[in-house]
């Protein structure tokens, strides 16, 4: 209002107003002024000059100031300028092209003055001016038991039994999910679910590369046809011949290991093809990047989670980490619905802190929700701990008191 309106009593072009204890000027037309700005920077110089030089409400040109100053002048201002003190440590600049005259400063000045009134009233504290009274000088005066009282008070707010929170990352997880890994070395072929998927039991998920394999197999087939014919042959010659009789059980026995050549290629095959073990959600990554990607036996490939089977997983950094017992409550507020918060009950805590993709060490907390929730799994947020009573003054200061004994060393 100071810097804009003033305009309807006084015309001009350019106002600045510096308030006390603030760092940025308001400037007439400008939503926020940068701090480091040419402008700001020159004006916060000419205001230095005025305070030292000009009297209260005088009007001043590019001549009154120093040489680097007057030498940017017509770079920023119109001609003639004018300094209205505001008597709070504040301070107003004004500029236009017409020169200023004393009824207009005299204006501005009476309506400068009405302006700090109302913005130091508004400023004070109701209650601590019912806590002082004034002199017949006008002087202020103390109550002598207004600093005990305070003191009394601030000590027993500070004894006030308040329950200790914590705030971690906290995600959606499976509580029991069924892991789905390789059944046999080779490469994935082709994927036929996607993440998020409903599936059935027995529904196909993904399966490998068969073309080495299905090669393999029928060689085997042909090496025991080959086997069984080379068996019948000498079963007939050893009729006459008794040294194909000496012949017929290494016959036999290498029927057999194609025999079982062929089984085994056979139940590769089967496995090749993975099927659903249960009903579910398919929770996993991209599937793209697992189709022609190398797998070994037992390497983890996805998850199925059945619905509505979801509980709570934190990681507590161990800055925040403080006594919790299991059946402790803890709420979630997902970044998806952050009104809505989560309730759950701690269920367990890691004994050992793990390192933490983001760089930090932290214990794996798990936590049972209380009621079933519509949330997909996989939903990240914040999670809030809540621990034993502690005075207020301790929760203020646990973390200041942590950091002055790692430097202590008490």
């Amino acid at each position: 209002m100071l810097a804009n309106d003033s305009r309807q009593l006084v015309p001009y072009r350019q106002a600045a107003l510096f308030l006390s204890g603030q760092r940025l000027p308001v400037l007439s037309g400008v939503v926020q002024a940068e701090a480091n700005a040419p402008y700001v920077l020159w004006l916060r110089k000419v205001l230095e000059h005025a305070r030292r030089n000009f009297k209260p409400g005088q009007v001043f040109a590019a001549a009154q100031l120093s040489p680097e100053l007057a030498a940017q002048w017509a770079q920023w201002w119109p001609a003639h300028g004018l300094w209205v003190p505001l008597g709070d440590g504040s301070d107003l600049l004004v500029a236009d092209d017409l020169a200023w005259t004393q009824p207009q400063a005299a204006l501005l000045g009476h309506w400068c003055e009405t302006w700090t009134h109302a913005h130091q009233a508004l400023g004070k504290s109701r209650w601590l001016g019912a806590l002082l009274s004034r002199n017949g000088d006008g002087a202020r005066r103390r109550i002598p038991w207004v600093w005990p009282v305070l003191m009394i008070a601030l000590a027993l707010a500070m004894a006030y039994p308040v329950q200790m929170t914590v705030l971690a990352p906290g995600e959606l997880v499976p509580a029991r999910p069924t892991v789905v890994r390789a059944p046999m070395e080779g490469v994935v072929d082709a994927f036929h679910v996607q993440p998020n998927q409903l599936v059935r039991k027995g529904q196909p998920l993904f399966g490998f590369d068969e073309a080495l394999i299905q090669s393999r197999l029928e060689v085997a087939r042909q090496g025991l046809v080959t086997a069984q014919t080379d068996y019948r042959q000498t079963s007939q010659q050893a009729l006459a011949d008794p040294r194909a009789r000496n012949q017929l059980g290494l016959l036999s026995g290498k029927i057999e290991e194609k025999r079982a050549e062929v089984q085994y290629l056979s139940d590769q095959l089967r496995r090749g093809r993975v099927l659903a073990p249960q009903d579910g959600v398919v929770l996993m990554d991209d599937p793209s990047e697992w189709i022609g990607r190398p797998v070994t036996v037992g390497e983890r490939i996805l998850r199925i989670a059945t619905e509505g089977d979801a509980e709570v997983e934190v990681w507590l950094p161990l800055a925040d980490a403080s006594s919790l017992q299991p059946g402790d409550p803890i709420q979630l507020f997902l970044n998806a619905s952050p009104l809505e918060p989560l309730q759950a009950k701690l269920r367990y805590m890691a004994h050992e802190a793990v390192e933490r993709p983001e760089g930090y060490q932290a214990f794996r907390l798990r936590a049972a929700l209380e009621r079933p929730t519509e949330h997909r799994v996989g939903l990240k947020g914040t999670a809030k701990l809540f621990g034993e009573k502690v005075p207020l003054i301790y929760w203020v200061l646990r973390r200041p008191l942590t950091t002055v004994r790692l430097y202590l060393g008490w």
